[in-house]
């Protein structure tokens, strides 16, 4: 007869998570292993993140890649979001300053083993987080990206954009951003008749202090 697997605490799993050396989404008692990522999906993050750090600058706000764990304090999901970005005081759950409970938003950059479970179960992990104003889901094998903006009485309405030259918005964050700048230099693999997106000027992406951008 086989054993029930024991299940982890919260506190076991940040132990042994702060010695791994592979990154573990934790849930439930378990502990999930997290695959590598394809140059497409990483250089697609490093263009948001390259973005908003540029808008960020001399503002209370920050973005950080997927080596900064977030709490999901009302489900106790532990994950690694792709982009998180957050705007005045930060929380973290102790001193170690590495789990973050409080983000504005969250981009996910899609990917084929983690698509159905970012648009479905771990959205409704982060729609349970009320510091989370948006919610982002980037495809890496197309030009394609939703956006999931909460609303005053707690909804949700989704924006899709399909073209380079569109604008993902976020005005909460006073962000925003071409569609060609966060594809720049990225090849479709799954279709190589499609070239690489990449901007035919300048960054044209606004500055956020100046009058006419969104806060």
């Amino acid at each position: 007869m086989t054993l029930p697997q024991r299940k982890l605490t919260a506190e076991e799993y940040l132990e042994i998570e702060r010695k791994a050396e592979h990154k573990s989404e934790f849930y439930d008692g378990q502990m999930f292993a997290m695959s590598g990522a394809s140059e497409p999906h990483e250089s697609i993050k490093t263009n948001v993140v390259t973005a908003l750090a540029i808008q960020f600058k001399a503002r209370p706000c920050r973005v950080y890649s997927s080596d900064l764990r977030v709490k999901v304090s009302p489900t106790g999901l532990y994950t690694y979001p792709d982009i998180v970005a957050v705007c005045g005081e930060r929380r973290f759950e102790d001193g170690q300053l590495d789990t973050l409970l409080n983000p504005s938003a969250i981009i996910e950059v899609l990917s084929p083993s983690t698509e159905a479970y970012d648009r479905g179960r771990k959205f409704d992990h982060y729609r349970t987080v009320e510091s989370i104003q948006d919610y982002v889901v980037i495809a890496q094998d197309r030009v394609s990206i939703e956006h999931f903006a909460r609303q005053l009485g707690g909804s949700w309405v989704l924006r899709a954009y399909d073209r380079p030259d569109e604008m993902l918005e976020l005005p909460e964050l006073g962000i925003r951003v071409l569609l060609v700048e966060i594809y720049d230099g990225v090849a479709f693999p799954a279709n190589p008749k499609l070239r690489a997106v990449t901007p035919t000027a300048g960054p044209s992406t606004p500055d956020p202090l100046a009058p006419d951008a969104p806060h």
